[in-house]
């Protein structure tokens, strides 16, 4: 019987190591947001805001998809090509053979499924250690889009309507004033299903197994190589989500476009509180890391910093996360 009252247990939970770094999270975001609304009188107009927003979703959801496969200790270098490549097959079924929207963006879902479940496959099954494997997906995805495009642009102005999944605004019909576009939705969407899917199903349950100790839950009976590859092909899929906004964004698929998309996917992964040993993570803080690295990158844009100096930054920021992750993990 525990000797702790019902309020002290509350404080407890509140004040958890997760929910710290959530709330240090959602500070810096705070913080970020007023300092470049004092340093530039542009950052807060409804334009710049909204691609702030436009951004965030296609970020948020890589990292998303990211936030899977490195709570189980892993990592996805390739989450940036797989996105293009993505994007390319949507092109490939709409635009050069004609096929409705829908059928578009099923394959655009399912070749994501596909390109993670190889993944999966040569990490659970060959034991190729996942930055190498990954790596060279990354590699291979992206020759594929190159060769499958002719290292050309696929545009969908065959599929008008294509444009409705992030340009358009659903929210705007009804609330002028709050033209948030479609892909924002798309990102809450995903961001809870895929909340849900950590928290509430086996899958979630053995997405922290694995990162927290793989081999306890191989001896308890568990086929460690099949929820492993299920996660990576989960991984995938949700990076097929991201290319259909990016394509409807650009409203092209742009073959050369994806590498480096990883990192910052990755680091928001880190900033929002998951870690890179694996067995803790939210999609909240992962939604809160993709919304700093957007203001970020936004506000250095607008204060005209060098593009070479943004990359420097960026990088750093990527530095101190992991390093925080290491002084959270020995705490």
């Amino acid at each position: 019987m525990s000797d702790l009252t019902p309020m002290q247990r509350l404080k407890n939970k509140l004040f958890s190591q997760s929910t710290r770094q959530k709330l240090l999270a959602f500070a810096s975001l705070v913080g970020l947001m007023v300092f470049f609304s004092a340093a530039s009188p542009n950052f807060l107009q409804t334009d710049n805001l909204v691609g702030i927003l436009q951004a965030t979703a296609v970020n948020g959801v890589l990292a998303i998809a990211c936030t899977f496969v490195i709570i189980t200790s892993g990592i996805d270098l390739s989450v940036g090509t797989l996105m293009t490549f993505c994007a390319v097959m949507a092109g490939v079924f709409m635009t050069y053979w004609g096929l409705p929207m829908y059928v578009g963006v099923l394959a655009a879902i399912l070749f994501g499924a596909l390109a993670g479940w190889v993944s999966g496959f040569l990490i659970a099954k060959l034991k190729i250690p996942p930055f190498i494997a990954t790596l060279g997906m990354m590699m291979l995805l992206k020759g594929l889009s190159l060769v499958i495009s002719g290292t050309k642009p696929i545009y969908f102005n065959d599929t008008p309507n294509f444009s409705y999944i992030s340009q358009e605004s659903f929210i705007g019909y009804f609330f002028p004033s709050l033209p948030i576009p479609n892909a924002v939705l798309i990102l809450f969407v995903v961001a809870v299903v895929s909340s849900l899917i950590l928290n509430k199903t086996i899958l979630g349950s053995y997405t922290f197994a694995l990162g927290s100790n793989e081999e306890a839950v191989r001896l308890s009976g568990v086929n460690v190589d099949r929820w492993k590859i299920i996660i990576y092909s989960l991984n995938g899929a949700i990076c097929g989500v991201a290319g259909l906004l990016i394509a409807s964004r650009l409203n092209s698929a742009q073959p050369a476009l994806g590498q480096g998309y990883e990192l910052d996917a990755i680091a928001a992964v880190v900033i929002g509180g998951t870690s890179l040993s694996g067995g803790a993570g939210t999609i909240l803080g992962t939604i809160i890391g993709a919304f700093i690295m957007s203001v970020l990158t936004n506000g250095l844009r607008i204060m005209s910093v060098a593009q070479e100096w943004q990359t420097v930054i960026t990088g750093i920021i990527i530095i101190l996360a992991v390093y925080a992750d290491i002084l959270r993990r020995r705490k």
